[in-house]
């Protein structure tokens, strides 16, 4: 059947209505948080148990539902409760003894469980008070847009999204708009490639919609690798068809009639989700040949990765399609010109995709409204590391490093000092203390050193080592470089050297000046954007903690005592009451000492495991 804009708008008043509380029969609607991060903490046996305890009680009035994933990872499983005229109750951290509970109490009795519910989780709200998950610290200075429907509809159930608007914003490509029109709206709206770079979309577009040819296509750039993103993932898992529905208004406005998803093998929900999502929208005549009757036709693919990094470049991911060994391409020509085949190609990712209807359907304007002069709209962060609340979060552009840090992820746990935040991944760089009142758009991380990257955050404390991040992550990067030129494929390798005789105390001063001077010749001279943004680590915490690297080298020394090689685990004389519990727990016999006598470690005998320093419970151990 394929929908005509009359059916699409009946569907959507029908669908809304289906899972609105109060109509259509339905008294209340339980939706639980079913996307990786639910399912990993046991969201499974939550949903079983509702559907049990509703099943005892004889309530069949009551949705309970799947969604993706509502955002605070670490409070999974979730499970949202919506009632008739009621304010949305979030629970957290469930399991099926807790969840029987809830059922009995707030489902059958009115009665909410306030223990279970996000505020006294978070120690928000008082005893026995309700705090809805909009007003927490976590949600209140967030605003979603590619995140709408996650955590609202069930992912696999195409009328849900078309009851909040879905594909209303293809009707009015379609029907109302010429493709120049499209790409205007874009232009105007100042929407920015998310996938890293900050291109603008609507330019990247009309390059496309300028070249003449027999075919061109549209790509979906899910390959997503950066260490601590799941950015996109959450998106494809949590609402498949805006993407769907995206990548065909991106056909219509470029002259594209096929598209391709190129997402990560390692994401399964997520591409079951989006097989379903595709099923069901050429069933109902969303995907396919004359869409509305417009004689406008498009059809969509999924393509697995195996899981490289340098697929993620869109050179190297358009290669892999088409069946070859996953390298970049030089360029010019660009994608725009010679793509995916020989033929004209937009690539966005998904986050990108994730913005295009919201933009087309309420305007250029709307979207602009929020953000700052060069950098529009909002921004999605998979936010983690030494960080109290952590998840998935949408910020307006602007918004500074230390309302992120500080009042939506909920300050460092422990009471640990903030040291540095780490975005864009292997490819961006660290911001240290010193500029945490940075607004965060494209301009100011780029003038500090840093990039936007993906969306990934990860927030380190005053015990993370710089020189050990930087290791870790020009690791990765040696590890996952195709080979194909030889700045990153050598270059990198050479730079690994360099940094495993600093954390090994076996460099000497020149090695520092050695290592800065190849990573910008790397930078310079690699050929896609992965070797190029490979040394970026590097340089940023060489700019900011040089003087980390400095004590390495010419004192033997880590200050945060990360680096194995250069430290070693004493017996604080004074502190020790010779219970013996540090001798047991060691490995290797290095702790002497008798019962009720201050105990020794040989150093040379000591793997410096830390087992002793976990162990003792009067502090009487010290590393240095």
């Amino acid at each position: 059947m394929a929908l005509t804009t009359v059916q699409l708008d009946d569907l959507r008043t029908h669908a809304l209505a289906q899972m609105t509380p109060g109509r259509s029969g339905l008294a209340m609607r339980i939706v639980v948080g079913y996307a990786t991060c639910g399912i990993a903490a046991g969201a499974k046996a939550v949903i079983e148990s509702l559907r049990k305890e509703l099943a005892v009680l004889g309530i069949d009035d009551v949705a309970v539902e799947e969604t993706g994933c509502i955002g605070m990872c670490q409070y999974e499983p979730l499970v949202e409760v919506f009632a008739p005229d009621q304010p949305k109750i979030t629970y957290v951290q469930m399991n099926a003894e807790k969840t029987a509970r809830m059922v009995h109490s707030h489902v059958a009795n009115g009665k909410v469980v306030a223990e279970y519910t996000i505020g006294a989780a978070t120690g928000e709200a008082a005893q026995g008070e309700v705090l809805p998950l909009d007003s927490t610290a976590f949600y209140k200075k967030q605003q979603r847009v590619a995140l709408r429907n996650c955590g609202v509809i069930d992912p696999e159930r195409i009328e849900q999204y078309i009851a909040r608007d879905g594909y209303q914003a293809l009707k009015k490509a379609l029907t109302e708009l010429q493709p120049a029109d499209v790409i205007q709206i874009l232009k105007d709206s100042g929407l920015r490639g998310r996938g890293g770079g900050g291109f603008p979309t609507g330019l990247k577009w009309s390059f496309t919609a300028a070249n003449a040819a027999d075919q061109k296509y549209v790509v979906c750039n899910a390959d997503e690798g950066d260490p601590g993103a799941f950015m996109d993932r959450s998106v494809l898992e949590g609402d498949p068809h805006a993407v769907v529905e995206a990548m065909t208004i991106c056909g219509y406005a470029t002259g594209a009639s096929e598209g391709y998803v190129y997402v990560r093998a390692e994401y399964p929900i997520a591409v079951k989700h989006l097989e379903t999502a595709i099923e069901q929208a050429t069933a109902l005549g969303l995907l396919g040949d004359d869409i509305f009757g417009s004689g406008f036709g498009f059809r969509l693919h999924i393509r697995l990765g195996a899981g490289a990094f340098v697929c993620g470049e869109e050179t190297a991911l358009m290669t892999s399609i088409e069946g070859k060994r996953g390298e970049p391409r030089p360029r010019p020509p660009y994608p725009a010109v010679k793509g995916l085949f020989g033929k004209p190609t937009t690539e966005n990712n998904v986050e990108t995709f994730a913005n295009i209807p919201q933009i087309i359907l309420h305007g250029a304007r709307n979207f602009a409204a929020t953000g700052t002069e060069k950098s529009k709209g909002t921004k999605v962060f998979a936010l983690g590391g030494k960080i109290t609340n952590t998840g998935l979060v949408e910020i307006p552009m602007g918004t500074t490093l230390r309302e992120i840090i500080e009042d939506i992820g909920g300050g460092i746990p422990g009471g640990k000092k903030f040291k540095a935040a780490q975005t864009g991944g292997p490819s961006g760089g660290c911001i240290p203390e010193s500029m945490i009142d940075t607004p965060i758009d494209y301009d100011n991380l780029t003038a500090i050193g840093s990039m936007m990257g993906s969306g990934g955050l990860i927030v380190m404390d005053e015990d993370n080592c710089m020189v050990d991040i930087a290791r870790f992550f020009l690791d990765f990067t040696v590890d996952e470089s195709c080979g194909k030129c030889s700045p990153c494929r050598i270059g990198t390798k050479r730079m690994m050297e360099i940094l495993d005789k600093i954390t090994a105390g076996k460099a000497v001063m020149e090695d520092l000046d050695k290592l800065e001077e190849l990573a910008y010749h790397i930078k310079e001279n690699s050929l896609c954007g992965l070797g190029q943004s490979a040394p970026n680590p590097v340089l940023a915490t060489l700019r900011a903690f040089r003087d980390e690297y400095v004590a390495h080298v010419r004192d033997k020394r880590c200050p945060a005592g990360v680096c194995k090689a250069l430290l070693n685990y004493y017996v604080i004389a004074d502190k020790c009451r010779g219970c013996t519990a540090c001798a047991r727990a060691c490995p290797v016999g290095a702790i002497r000492g008798k019962v009720k006598e201050v105990h020794d470690i040989d150093t040379d005998k000591c793997i410096k495991c830390g087992a002793c320093m976990a162990t003792c419970r009067f502090g009487a151990i010290e590393k240095r």
